[in-house]
């Protein structure tokens, strides 16, 4: 077994790793860039050495900087995590010829599988179904076109050396191949020093789903299981869970056997995971091999008790696996949910800055930790007050539950989501909160299309579903009741000028638009420390917490019911408000005696400046084009602007027509949030 690893990776990844290495008594090294100088992989990790500046490209993905790094360190194995260099079959194969132990599977499975166009070709001559395709490398955005045409719309165009959502796009009409032809070669540029890009056809309403494999270097290989991954938003997963709610046991011995069949075909040795696409009738395609961990590994984690890092070590070791298949187990279920930095109302626009305030759920499973299932776990690289940069991938953490069943899961991530204290940087918790509570997901009624059918306009606050809205009027009402006790019991108060508690108060719901609501509240002590009976709109809330005033998260009952919240006091507008978030919902109130309401209302509403006729950077980036000159007629819909952040390229389009007045940002430029870009006349 080895004595030292190191780990060519950063955030979460880095740290997952690390924790199975210092479990098996394996010393650790971690490489980090520039940006990554104070970031939690590096403090875990026994050794640290510095590769490079921010830009993965000058960094992370430095092959031969990162050899050096394991020789001076004296690294007997290299384990390269996802992204990356992970499905670079040069990195492998020179960690080789250098003595180096790659943890993964040799440079020639990495090249007959990892390769998107080269495994398709493999499928094919294994007589395994794939999807209709060009499956050469295309050089221009006209043959693109052309091609799509061909194999007829929609079509979806990916970059052969991608993952994670990165370099790919689906077209629906000529200009939509042409113009994301080009958008996916720079991309899978950018992120993966490749951009060779293909095109097949894009199978409508169908199903993610994959199969996990493990094999070592004796000819051994067994699946472990699959994921469902269908929920996706811009073809990256955002829920995965296993097993499937979908396929049969039939069909999942089928997949299996034929994921199997191409692992053996190819020598394959470490973990693995085939990509089906999978029909309404469970008609399952080959869709790509990826030669690596995969993000969502801990959900099969959680259903067959296996550290899937350890067998990775175990086997680049030469180890042999000691299992059969009839040894796997699927033990109850397991969800994951990926935390982003993200503004779910914003259109999912990246967000960056400093985490203010970080506190994941209390955690009852634990990386590399196969004893201790049935619970929460949380596996992430950053802590409270560390950077969310622009130069990386927006995955703040990953959020994994394990239940009895699919209902226990369910409701255990929706609880778990909403004890996860974020701040400093918007996070799309409330988005997953409303997918979870969603009446097709609850029911297993979905495809890859899912999101894009039920949220297609965008998410917005009132697509947040709640069971019971008052009930966070309420928990504001009795917040707002427990921190008066505790100011009328302080000493020393002048006569005539103490805390008066007070019985009854008025709730006022804000509006951004200035329609504010108003609730009449009674509040009855009932007798108890932290216990009040809140009286609402003809319903009692009897709610106890012994949380502290200062929490964050609120855990108490309500009505005799568990529950979890975010209670916020204060906001950059104003100090007085309230910030209360359940289930994803988040209503800002003022809790207030009957006469200040009254007062309330006769305050005139401001209303905020009119800026359509400017074009705003609606997050920090790197400004790669501008698109327009000054003097220029545009029209609606006419593309202005490209910004690159977290490794993605967002376009910025008029949102009417309109003469450009100025131009007063530069390509090249460091962006702000709400930084202006372009002025009309």
């Amino acid at each position: 077994m080895f004595k030292k690893i190191l780990i060519a990776n950063r955030g979460e990844i880095a740290c997952r790793v690390m924790a199975t290495a210092k479990r098996m008594g394996i010393a650790t090294v971690a490489v980090y860039s520039e940006a990554d100088r104070n970031a939690r992989h590096v403090a875990l990790a026994d050794e640290a050495v510095h590769i490079g500046p921010a830009s993965s490209r000058e960094s992370y993905l430095k092959g031969d900087v990162i050899i050096a790094a394991a020789k001076t360190t004296g690294a007997q194995a290299i384990h390269p995590g996802y992204g990356f260099l992970s499905e670079n079959e040069d990195f492998a194969r020179t960690c080789e010829e250098n003595g180096i132990i790659f943890i993964g599977p040799k440079h020639a499975a990495i090249a007959a599988m990892g390769d998107k166009i080269a495994s398709k070709k493999l499928a094919a001559n294994a007589k395994v179904n794939t999807i209709p395709g060009f499956n050469e490398a295309i050089d221009t955005p006209e043959q693109a076109v052309e091609i799509a045409k061909g194999i007829g719309y929609p079509v979806m165009i990916k970059a052969s050396a991608g993952g994670g959502g990165k370099g790919l796009r689906v077209a629906f009409n000529d200009k939509e191949a042409h113009e994301g032809f080009a958008s996916c070669r720079n991309e899978a540029r950018n992120s993966f020093g490749d951009d060779r890009v293909f095109i097949e056809k894009f199978v409508e309403e169908p199903r993610h789903i994959e199969i996990q494999l493990l094999g070592d270097g004796h000819g051994n290989v067994v699946f472990l299981n699959e994921r469902e991954c269908s929920i996706q938003r811009r073809h990256q997963k955002v829920i995965e869970e296993a097993p499937s709610p979908f396929i049969s046991d039939e069909t999942r011995q089928a997949m299996g056997a034929q994921a199997v069949a191409l692992a053996k075909a190819v020598k394959y040795q470490s973990a693995g995971t085939v990509e089906f696409v999978v029909g309404k009738d469970q008609s399952f395609y080959f869709l790509e091999m990826n030669t690596r961990l995969q993000v969502e590994h801990p959900v099969t984690e959680a259903i067959t008790g296996l550290d899937l890092v350890e067998w990775m070590i175990r086997v680049a070791a030469g180890e042999k696996l000691p299992f059969k298949q009839a040894d796997i187990q699927r033990n109850g279920w397991a969800i994951e949910c990926r935390i982003n930095a993200e503004d779910p109302f914003r259109n999912f626009l990246p967000s960056t800055g400093r985490l203010v305030r970080f506190q994941p759920p209390a955690q009852t499973m634990f990386q590399s930790d196969t004893e201790h299932l049935q619970g929460v776990r949380v596996d992430t690289g950053v802590a409270e007050g560390g950077e969310i940069s622009m130069h990386y991938d927006s995955m703040i953490a990953k959020l994994i539950v394990h239940g009895r069943d699919r209902h226990e899961a369910i409701a255990k991530m929706r609880e778990a989501l909403n004890g996860f204290v974020i701040r400093g940087i918007s996070s799309n918790i409330p988005f997953q909160a409303a997918l979870l509570a969603h009446p097709d997901f609850v029911t297993g009624n979905f495809n890859t299309g899912f999101i894009a059918e039920h949220f297609g306009k965008g998410f917005h606050a009132e697509d947040v579903p709640h069971s019971d809205p008052d009930f966070l009027v309420a928990l504001a009402a009795f917040v707002r009741r427990k921190s008066r006790e505790r100011a009328a019991s302080l000493s020393g108060q002048l006569p005539g000028y103490d805390v008066k508690v007070g019985q009854t108060y008025t709730v006022i719901t804000l509006n951004a638009q200035g329609e504010h609501h108003f609730d009449q509240v009674e509040v009855d002590d009932a007798g108890g420390l932290g216990t009040a009976v809140i009286k609402l709109n003809g319903k009692n809330f009897a709610i106890h917490s012994n949380s502290r005033l200062n929490d964050i998260a609120i855990e108490g009952t309500v009505n005799g019911q568990p529950f979890t919240a975010q209670v916020e006091r204060g906001s950059v507008k104003n100090p007085l408000v309230l910030q209360v978030q359940h289930h994803g919902r988040r209503i800002d109130v003022l809790v207030v005696s009957p006469r200040m309401a009254e007062l309330y209302r006769k305050m005139p509403f401001k209303a905020p400046p009119d800026l359509s006729r400017f074009v705003l950077s609606p997050m920090p980036g790197l400004l790669v084009d501008v698109a327009v000159a000054p003097g220029q007629k545009v029209q609606a819909g006419e593309r202005v602007a490209v910004i690159e952040a977290m490794k993605m390229e967002n376009v910025l389009f008029a949102t009417q027509d309109g003469v450009v007045k100025s131009v007063l940002a530069s390509k090249g430029e460091s962006l702000t949030v709400d930084q202006i870009i372009v002025e009309f006349a």
